[in-house]
């Protein structure tokens, strides 16, 4: 059985750690040279996935340690260029397994098209034609994706509504349709703007009026993923802070977020920092999430925080993450991309459901990291700390010299470029 407790995995050379993802049984021979490969995307599949190809842009790809979801160990793959992440999100993670684990759940894979109707004679009447006529619309946009409808998906639901019904509004009346889509294990861009396209024709008769746009929405708000997890204060305590200090001091700072946009741009911008990371490394359109789960943070009329942190009768610390969450295991780049395809093999999900909450689990823990940091030492120490090799490598150093060149600048608090040239020229000397 994997387990996402390894010890001591942050010390290890990178030459250790691959060693240790060799003899998993996840992966086979092929795997593995893909993934410790110079080039593990090779310039044929890129050139073959986007237009205009001249090279290859890595990104680090680490290892999320200690998540334990659903009573379900994950290591999750995490691609991003921002030091301290990885560590602050493992760390997290480790307590909240002492405390039991995040607890998930998510809806089931309906995803939005959209058909746009323009130049009605009238929209009240197409409206109810259109809704009148819910089955026969319901069966014909089905009959565009038989496969998807065989795999237990397809069109589930119809709605209809005008919009810029107001007279003087500036803007034209339309009538918008809505089509609620499941698609199943895909994220279903492509599916979707299928079905809703062959529908056109049929709108444009239906309602004596004209269908422009016909493409899906990224604002999946019925496709739904919840972590949770609650902390008991003894498990919080750190740096001479009480666990109680630290439970008061993060509910006090989404309370700040919560209250205030200019906040919680900043609180949020972190916890997609734990999210972006698997959705890239597991090939899926981190845009999409991105975009979905800021309007989703704004969907009450005023932009606030996505997570909400609270303290039960016990005096627990208590936290809850809610986003769309339109990502896939089949379909995309998922398989065309060979470390995407090893990010699936090593988080071992069998559907999108569970991924979409594997990753909210890990926005969740990635959120309390940078809360807990804010509400006890600040969030320079840990993370200048761990930016400290980077502003080393910037500064020319190379090999050992990258350690050591790190040390002091940690020891000298003044982790800059400019200082760190000032030690690399001491060094060479």
């Amino acid at each position: 059985m994997q387990t996402s407790r390894i010890p001591g995995f942050y010390n290890m050379t990178v030459e250790e750690r691959r060693e240790l993802l060799a003899k998993m049984d996840t992966f086979t021979e092929e795997d593995t040279a893909y993934l410790f490969s110079k080039e593990s995307l090779s310039m044929d599949t890129a050139d073959n996935m986007i237009e205009n190809v001249v090279g290859t842009f890595p990104l680090p790809l680490g290892l999320g340690l200690n998540f334990l979801i659903n009573n379900k160990d994950y290591v999750v793959p995490m691609a991003i260029e921002e030091p301290s992440v990885v560590a602050s999100a493992s760390h997290i993670a480790k307590i909240v397994r002492n405390a039991g684990g995040f607890s998930t759940e998510a809806t089931d894979r309906v995803m939005i098209g959209q058909i746009q109707v323009v130049g009605c004679q009238d929209f009240d009447a197409a409206k109810k034609t259109i809704l009148h006529e819910k089955d026969y619309l319901i069966n014909a946009v089905n009959a565009a994706y038989p496969s998807l409808v065989k795999r237990g998906g397809g069109a589930e639901d119809l709605d209809a509504r005008i919009l810029n019904e107001k007279t003087g509004s500036k803007y034209s009346q339309m009538l918008i349709i809505h089509i609620y889509i499941n698609t199943c294990d895909a994220m279903g861009a492509n599916i979707i703007n299928t079905m809703v396209e062959s529908l056109a024709p049929t709108v444009e008769e239906l309602t004596d009026g004209k269908v422009y746009l016909r493409i899906l929405s990224n604002y999946a708000d019925r496709c739904l993923a919840r972590a949770r997890c609650v902390i008991p204060p003894d498990l919080l305590a750190s740096d001479g802070f009480s666990g109680e200090e630290v439970r008061d001091g993060v509910i006090h700072a989404y309370e700040f977020a919560a209250s205030d946009p200019y906040r919680a741009v900043t609180h949020n911008k972190g916890i997609m920092n734990g999210i972006d990371p698997v959705v890239i490394a597991t090939g899926n359109d981190w845009r999409a999430v991105e975009a979905a789960a800021h309007a989703h943070a704004a969907r009450d009329g005023q932009y606030g925080s996505m997570t909400e942190w609270s303290k039960d009768e016990e005096g627990n610390l208590v936290g809850e993450l809610e986003l769309p969450m339109s990502v896939g295991t089949v379909g995309g780049s998922i398989h065309v991309h060979p470390v995407s395809r090893i990010a699936h093999k090593l988080l071992n999900v069998v559907s999108a459901q569970e991924l979409a909450q594997v990753i909210v689990a890990v926005g969740l823990a990635q959120n309390l990291g940078a809360l807990k940091a804010l509400a006890t030492d600040g969030i320079q120490k840990g993370h200048m700390a761990l930016h400290s090799r980077s502003v080393a490598i910037a500064a020319g150093a190379t090999g050992e010299m990258i350690d050591v060149i790190s040390q002091r600048l940690i020891e000298a608090n003044e982790i800059r470029v400019g200082k760190a040239k000032e030690l690399v020229e001491e060094y060479k000397k």
